[in-house]
């Protein structure tokens, strides 16, 4: 038990993710009871689980022992980064959460921040250029290649500030990602992107996570030595430490992309289904007035 809890203890605390996460989940729990008290649609039993799920999933990687390792051995980094960019945030965003969080905070934040700000121009405009499918595809890949660049790599786990930056650009970005990726259009407003579209970067992303993955995997040379001056955590040699990081990113990374397709096409579908009821329903009114 001694040995769970000093696992589960920051190993470099952060009042920053501490509050993020915790005021996510009391959010959450507040606007529950809101939209319950207000007799409102509330979230599925399981879009609840996945929203607790990514926010615990968050704050493991960031905060836990955790962390240390992913400091001290290459192939758990890369584990690390597929949580923080991948898994976690298809998680968060699946659960939609934003309406209940909203919901759940006080009323003058509502009214002050939360609905002014969106239309400020400065916000809608940068939000449109991040939220553009190219740069969204190039945000997301791109950020993957620069941490992994040998000498941004290894400047990166040597100076703290380079290292939170990596850590929260990659959470970020993939919040942002996945939301354009596989949230339902209809909640997307003028950010909505066509299904085809998502589709094909899903595949460019696989595509180029893959190569990457590829090189470093079948690299025959060490190309990340900064973990031979931080100590690595276990007894394993650099170039099989390497060699899995390169398949953490190869395959797990291009999974993450399919289930992204399977979404999409579920919402695919289901929109289809939904223009065939709403086109019936016309027709069935012309038939009982003749």
């Amino acid at each position: 038990m001694k040995t769970l809890v000093q696992y589960l203890l920051p190993w470099d605390f952060s009042p920053t993710v501490l509050l993020i996460c915790l005021l996510s989940a009391v959010a959450y729990v507040r606007g529950l009871a809101v939209l319950r008290q207000r007799r409102m649609a509330q979230p599925a039993t399981w879009q609840s689980i996945a929203f607790f799920v990514g926010l615990a999933l968050d704050y493991a990687a960031l905060q836990t022992y955790f962390d240390y390792l992913s400091q001290h051995m290459f192939w758990v980094h890369r584990l690390q980064h597929l949580v923080l960019h991948h898994i976690a945030p298809i998680l968060l965003v699946a659960s939609a959460p934003f309406q209940t969080i909203r919901c759940g905070l006080p009323q003058w934040l509502q009214e002050r921040v939360l609905e002014p700000l969106p239309r400020q121009t400065a916000v809608r405009g940068a939000l449109r250029l991040i939220q553009s499918p190219a740069m969204a595809l190039l945000l997301f890949v791109g950020l993957i290649y620069y941490w992994l660049i040998p000498s941004v790599h290894f400047a990166a786990m040597l100076d703290v500030h380079r290292y939170l930056l990596m850590n929260w650009s990659m959470a970020v970005d993939g919040i942002l990602f996945w939301w354009l990726m596989i949230a339902r259009r209809d909640r997307q407003g003028t950010f909505a992107v066509g299904y085809g579209i998502r589709i094909l970067i899903l595949c460019l992303a696989a595509l180029l996570q893959i190569l990457l993955g590829a090189y470093i995997t079948l690299h025959r040379t060490v190309l990340f030595d900064v973990y031979a001056i931080c100590g690595r955590a276990w007894n394993l040699s650099p170039l099989v430490d390497q060699q899995l990081g390169g398949l953490a990113t190869w395959i797990p990374a291009a999974m993450m992309s399919g289930v992204g397709v399977l979404v999409v096409l579920y919402h695919l579908m289901h929109d289809s289904e939904t223009r065939q009821q709403r086109s019936l329903v016309p027709a069935i009114g012309e038939s009982r007035s003749l």
